[in-house]
């Protein structure tokens, strides 16, 4: 795989599990935005939210990009659910969107086994009625910026591991 592939989508709709199964069937490379940002800061996303902003966490993001598109090929890279907002997403791979209903996120966090360390973990998350009203927001620029989008309430993990294989020539 020479191309990245971008993984972007809403918190919580399982970026990370997919990568991380992806990884394990294709043996790619894999990186977390929010997991190389929480390196950078030596503090959890929830933390930096909380300390500096939400305005100073997207800056990180910009400059996790601005790295990506210097510095990465061939990778599989999850993004944070707020990371197709920076100016250069569609320079950094082919752009992959995990899409599915706000109700089957929710209840998808609601239902895992570390259900509230998953919901903890997401500070936008913690008002359902501003998460759903985020969830609206996104899910048209979502659609707008992929290069292939996976249904993942109707495709097994499985399923949506072989479409974007198939979809990104790997």
């Amino acid at each position: 795989m020479k191309k990245n592939i971008i993984l972007i989508g809403f918190m919580g709709i399982g970026k990370g599990t997919t990568a991380r199964a992806f990884s394990k069937k294709y043996g790619t490379y894999i990186i977390d935005t929010d997991d190389l940002i929480e390196s950078k800061e030596n503090k959890e996303v929830k933390k930096i939210f909380a300390k500096h902003g939400e305005a100073y966490f997207r800056e990180q993001e910009q400059a996790t990009s601005d790295w990506i598109e210097a510095c990465v090929t061939g990778t599989f890279i999850s993004c944070g659910g707020g990371f197709y907002k920076v100016n250069n997403l569609k320079k950094l791979g082919t752009v992959v969107l995990l899409d599915a209903s706000f109700e089957w996120i929710h209840n998808r966090l609601k239902t895992a086994k570390n259900s509230k360390a998953k919901l903890a973990k997401r500070p936008l998350f913690s008002d359902e009625k501003r998460a759903k009203a985020l969830y609206k927001e996104r899910k048209k620029a979502y659609k707008a910026l992929a290069d292939v989008v996976v249904d993942v309430e109707r495709l097994t993990l499985d399923e949506q591991l072989t479409f974007i294989a198939n979809k990104c020539k790997v």
